[in-house]
C-alpha cells in the first residue's frame, strides 16, 4: 500500500523508529503477525534482515538494515513530543508531568532501558499515541 490506513505514514517517507532514523520500504499485511505493519530501511546497520522474513519477501534493503514496527511506534519527528515545524517557527514542546500518573517515575530519575542508562526528561501525552510516555535521554547517546 502506499499509505497507512489512516494515512499519517507514507511509502518513502522519513521516520524514527526507537529513536533511529528510517526509510518506509513496506506498508500492508505480513505473515508472521496480524494487523498492519510497516517495513524500515534504517539509516544504520541496526536492524535483524534484508526485508525478507521467514523466506517472504516484503521490501529489499541491505542485510541488517530491515525491521517491521506498527505504525503508532513511528514518528515524523526526532524528538518524541515535537511538532515538525516550518523553519522558520520554533517546534512546539509539549509540558512535562513532573510524575508519572502511578507516582513511580519522576522528571529528571536516573533508569535503564534496554540496558543502557538513562535520564527521564518528559513525562506525559505524546501524538502520536495513547497512554502515558516517557522520553528518555540516553546516556551514550544512543
Amino acid at each position: 500500500k502506499e499509505t497507512t490506513a489512516d494515512g499519517s505514514i507514507s511509502l518513502r517517507q522519513q521516520v524514527t523508529w526507537n529513536g533511529k532514523r528510517a526509510t518506509v520500504r513496506y506498508i500492508g499485511d505480513v505473515r508472521f503477525a496480524k494487523g498492519e505493519w510497516v517495513g524500515l530501511e534504517l539509516a544504520d546497520a541496526l536492524g535483524v534482515h534484508n526485508g525478507n522474513v521467514m523466506g517472504v519477501p516484503y521490501f529489499e534493503c541491505p542485510a541488517t538494515k530491515g525491521v517491521f514496527a506498527q505504525p503508532a511506534q513511528l514518528s515524523k519527528a526526532t524528538l518524541v513530543g515535537v511538532k515538525a515545524a516550518a523553519e522558520d517557527e520554533e517546534p512546539e514542546t509539549l509540558p512535562s508531568m513532573e510524575k508519572t500518573a502511578d507516582g513511580s517515575i519522576s522528571l529528571g530519575q536516573q533508569t535503564s532501558w534496554n540496558g543502557k542508562h538513562a535520564t527521564v526528561r518528559y513525562i506525559g501525552d505524546v501524538r502520536f499515541a495513547k497512554g502515558e510516555w516517557l522520553g528518555l535521554e540516553l546516556a551514550d547517546g544512543g
